[in-house]
């Protein structure tokens, strides 16, 4: 994208700015406002600035990156000149957009023939087309030199259109950038378009964009730059240099940590006599400032530190009349040893911290905030009748008497700070109790020598009294009578027993590390927040209050009662408190104190046996841990969230009713009586629970339930669960050896079930599956050892289940012929697991009953095409997916020839078939196919032109049959070849040679 920017004058200014002899004549005006001529390497090139002799001053911009970020400028100038710019910064930030243009380069009118021209009121064209960004304006010479390119290395762009620039040049560069003279400086780096391009850049009009940059409009853009980034705007034009130079950006000149020279400093005090805060930091400090205050008579602010300043300044203070606020941080006040005079009579803040003084005298009529922070003075004079904050805090140094002195000379004092005051007396705050009857503010933590006993602040609203020593029982009864009192914080108090207030409008108390508080009586309407922690003695606590929502007193080992009046709590949590007892159910439960109550968290409060909650409100327990809990009876209607991990004593379970969608009781294995009612529940986990032996589970939309591993369910409870939760749709009865035929017949009360799991029973009939459960997709039978022959005879020959599409038969005991004719005539089935089938000889799809079936052959030899594939695939009656064999010791054989038609067999696993010696399949759609540890393999014949993974791990087989079998598998990628005593690491490139879509081959020594 190029981007045009030009000083259009009128053409009575366009004669004079041209004079008689130096008119552009019409085929330059064509070059420069047309682009025509100008070729794409000349544009953009700044390595070798173009010099013409009559070409107008032609400057890039070289930081543009993309067309977006010259659409963004654009919306802001219009933005801007219809008085939207702060909505368009709101948008532009929260859109992310980003400034690009950090880097312009300054283009400015040289020789000019009338000095009191004001080209500062000239309005900017733009114009802009899609390839590069470049900067022009017309020139009054027509002997134009060549300039020297500006310097864009401090340019860098960051997020939000900010620019990183160096500190101890910013203001280095804008000193020098008005001064009369100078202006060649300035509007250097000027770059001439070269004569004599004839390349044309065409439809250049179509893509002209015009804006009036106004100074009021490029004022207010300006507003909301900061210094560094105006330096580098003043460098663009000679319009933008003196819209950045406004002295309305300019009221606050920071100096802070900036390398600057006096002379510097002079000149920019003398450009900007109106500006109202200066910053200054280190060594040459002192001088710098006293110049500051003979030239800057409208200083406001003023901000020092890191350095001495000598004892001159503050006699020459008193003429800076307009100073409002003096701050010095960190520096060496005079000599260090002589008394420091701060007398000003329109000062209103005062803040000198870390200061080293010995004395100090402050006299300020209209002073109102004061701070001494961490100084080191011995002695302190304040005279300062309008002060209403003063702050002496780590002012070790101070004397009690000198504190008292500066505190009470201050009737209006409303704030005081003087924590790490170790001097402090009771007498002292006595009398400022007296003498400062507005004092709502107080700081005294860490002063030991207080006790608070015969001190009464009836106005006081904040108190810190942290690490306090003297702080005992007897000093709640003088802080009872800060009626007003809201925030109060007793923090390190070792020798707090106990709290007993009644104060209406506190609002907030802490009580920290008090190791020796045991009892907490609080009864305050508005208390919002209360913190207590690593109180190890604490065994009561009773708290009133309309306004606090939530409680946490976490690891409070000792706490036995807790009596809570709280109307509006929400939340509570009390981990950790291993004393608490069953009486704290009452506490939570309907009438107790609590009615909103939402959440409650009593993790590891390990006395807790019998736990009883009825309450409408509860929404959240948590009782993880609880290892002694034997009884749990909930009644909460709108409980939606329970957790009951590491309850592995639970004997007794009653939900009813709850608002649960699930729940985990798997993890109680001594639960034997379990009531559930929950109308919303849609998931039930017993998993585990060995002992249960009654059930009532009444919840209409429960859709899944896991009773695997409960040994003592009988078929009346599965019974009763059917018919009160006719919606469930997988039901996972795994080792459940006490359901038989009758508790199988309750099924027909699930007409959804499509999920059911037998495996580990004793069951002998499956007749009740077969005729209730025609919707069943996934039958579960591992290790059900009592199944015959013939009890899965309805299965394959009768049809049943026509919807199955799983079927798990691991470790059962059904011979090689029952096998043989649940593969050949259950074609519906995609997933068939007969892991560890002792029975199992042999895997032949060739023959079907002792008979060769008559197959139409398909030859694998020819190119099959992606077609064909889907076409066959989509002709088969076989939808077999996924086959598991793993571990079926007497099988032999396998043979999966092209009359199987299994062209949607995806996986196949035989590991550890330790007897497996022959493998033969031809296959189109096999993808996987492992045969690890099958030790006594020998013969291996593959056809299978889309297997991709090949597992032959710990196998005896020689890497000439592995060659001849991967060699017809044209898309494999990963061979596992480990442990193959037979197959030498040092050969894998003949099996790379043999396959070509290798990619990865994994062997003994090595992986490739």
């Amino acid at each position: 994208m190029k981007f045009w920017c030009n000083l259009s004058f009128n053409e009575g200014e366009d004669e004079v700015m041209r004079g008689g002899d130096n008119r552009l004549n019409s085929k330059e005006e064509e070059r420069v406002f047309g682009n025509d001529g100008l070729s794409d390497d000349d544009v953009g090139n700044d390595e070798q600035p173009l010099v013409g002799s009559d070409a107008p001053l032609a400057v890039e911009f070289i930081e543009r990156e993309t067309d977006d970020q010259f659409r963004v400028f654009e919306e802001m100038v219009r933005a801007v000149r219809v008085g939207g710019f702060a909505s368009w910064t709101n948008t532009a930030l929260y859109e992310g957009e980003s400034s690009s243009a950090a880097a312009v380069v300054a283009a400015g009118l040289q020789n000019g023939t009338e000095d009191s021209r004001d080209y500062h009121h000239k309005r900017a064209k733009f114009h802009s087309d899609f390839d590069k960004c470049r900067f022009a304006t017309s020139t009054s010479s027509d002997t134009g030199k060549s300039n020297t390119s500006m310097d864009y290395g401090d340019f860098e762009n960051i997020p939000g259109s900010c620019l990183r620039y160096n500190n101890d040049s910013c203001y280095d560069a804008f000193a020098l950038m008005n001064n009369t003279g100078e202006e060649n400086d300035l509007d250097s780096s000027l770059v001439n378009d070269s004569e004599g391009n004839d390349h044309d850049i065409s439809n250049a009009e179509d893509l002209e964009v015009k804006m009036d940059l106004t100074d009021d409009l490029l004022h207010m853009v300006f507003s909301f730059l900061d210094h560094p980034n105006l330096c580098k705007a003043a460098r663009v034009c000679k319009q933008w240099r003196a819209a950045s130079a406004h002295e309305d950006f300019w009221k606050f000149l920071n100096f802070e940590d900036r390398n600057i020279s006096a002379q510097q400093f002079e000149d920019m005090c003398s450009r900007y006599p109106n500006a109202t805060a200066l910053s200054i930091s280190g060594p040459a400090m002192h001088m710098l400032v006293m110049k500051a205050i003979s030239s800057l008579r409208n200083l406001e602010v003023l901000t020092l530190g890191k350095g001495q300043i000598l004892d001159n300044f503050f006699h020459a203070l008193a003429d800076c009349t307009m100073l409002k606020k003096l701050n010095i941080n960190d520096a060496t006040l005079g000599n260090g040893i002589q008394e420091i005079s701060i007398y000003h009579d329109r000062l209103c803040h005062l803040q000198l911290t870390k200061c080293r003084v010995m004395r100090i005298s402050v006299r300020c009529p209209l002073l109102e905030t004061m701070s001494l922070k961490r100084s080191s003075m011995a002695q302190a004079v304040v005279n300062c009748p309008l002060l209403h904050e003063l702050d002496i805090g780590s002012c070790h140094k101070l004397p009690d008497a000198v504190i008292r002195s500066a505190a009470t000379s201050c009737p209006q004092l409303v704030s005081l700070d003087m924590s790490n005051c170790s001097c402090v007396s009771d007498e002292t705050l006595r009398e400022i109790a007296q003498n400062c009857a507005n004092l709502s503010i107080l700081d005294a933590s860490y002063c030991p020598n207080i006790s608070l006993e015969s001190v009464r602040l009836p106005m006081l609203t904040v108190l810190k009294i942290h690490s306090c020593e003297g702080i005992t029982s007897a000093s709640m009864a003088a802080i009872a009578h800060s009626y007003m009192l809201e925030v109060l914080e007793l923090d390190n108090c070792s020798l707090l027993t106990s709290v007993s207030l009644n104060l209406p409008r506190l609002q907030n108390i802490r009580l920290v590390h008090c190791r020796k508080f045991a009892d907490l009586d609080l009864r305050t309407m508005m208390l919002s927040s209360i913190q207590v922690s690593n109180c190890p003695v604490l065994h009561r606590i009773n708290i009133t209050s309309n306004s606090l929502r939530k409680l946490a007193l976490q690891k409070q080992d000792s706490l036995i009662t807790l009596a809570l009046q709280c109307q509006s709590l929400q939340e509570v949590d009390l981990s950790e408190c291993e004393s608490l007892t069953d009486s704290i159910c009452k506490v939570f439960s309907d009438g107790g104190g609590c009615p909103m109550l939402n959440s409650l968290v009593l993790d590891n409060c390990e006395s807790l046996t019998s736990v009883r909650f009825a309450s409408t409100s509860l929404v959240n327990l948590s009782l993880v841990g609880c290892r002694a809990i034997s009884t749990l009876e909930l009644s909460c209607p709108k409980l939606e969230k329970v957790n009951l991990d590491g309850c592995d004593h639970l004997e007794r379970a009653s939900f009813s009713p709850v608002g649960l969608r699930s729940l985990n009781l798997g993890i109680c294995p001594k639960l034997n009586t379990l009531d559930i009612e929950a109308p919303n529940m849609i998931s039930l986990e017993l998993k585990g629970c060995g002992v249960l032996s009654e059930a009532s589970i009444n919840c209409p939309l429960l859709i899944s339930l896991d009773a695997s591993f409960c040994s003592q369910l009988t078929d009346d409870c599965l019974s009763a669960t059917t018919a009160s939760c006719p919606l469930i749709e997988s039901l996972i009865l795994m080792s459940c050896p006490s359901v038989g035929s009758d508790g199988l017949c309750s099924l027909r009360w699930l007409p959804n079930l499509t999920v059911l799991d037998l495996s580990y029973t004793f069951l002998t009939n499956l007749e009740p599956v077969f005729e209730s459960c025609a919707q069943l997709k996934v039958l579960k039978l591992q290790a059900c050892k009592y199944l015959t022959d013939s009890s899965l005879e309805p299965l394959y020959k009768g049809g049943a289940l026509p919807a199955l599409q799983e079927l798990d038969l691991s470790y059962g005991t059904l011979c090689q012929s029952a096998i043989e004719e649940l593969l050949a005539c259950c074609t519906h089935l995609t997933h068939v697991s007969l892991n560890g089938c002792a029975n199992m000889h042999d895997l032949n799809w060739g023959y079907s009953r002792g008979q060769i079936t008559e197959l139409p052959a398909v030859n694998m030899s020819s190119m099959i095409s992606h077609e064909d594939v889907l076409e066959q695939s989509e002709q088969s009656s076989r939808l077999l997916q996924n086959l598991n064999c793993v571990g079926c010791p007497n099988i032999r054989k396998v043979l999966i020839p092209p009359l199987a038609h299994c062209y949607h067999l995806l996986y196949l696993n035989l590991s550890l078939s330790v007897n497996l010696k022959e493998v033969d399949i031809v296959c189109l759609n096999l993808c996987f196919l492992n045969l690890s540890n099958c030790s006594s393999l020998e013969t291996l014949k593959l056809e299978c032109p889309r297997l991709s993974s090949l597992f032959l791990q710990s196998c005896n087989i020689d890497e000439e049959a592995v060659e001849a079998a991967i060699s017809k598998c044209s898309m494999l990628e990963t061979l596992d070849v480990r442990f193959c005593p037979r197959i030498s690491s040092m050969n894998m490139g003949r099996l790379r040679a043999s396959c070509s879509s290798l990619r990865r081959i994994f062997s003994s020594l090595s992986t490739s």
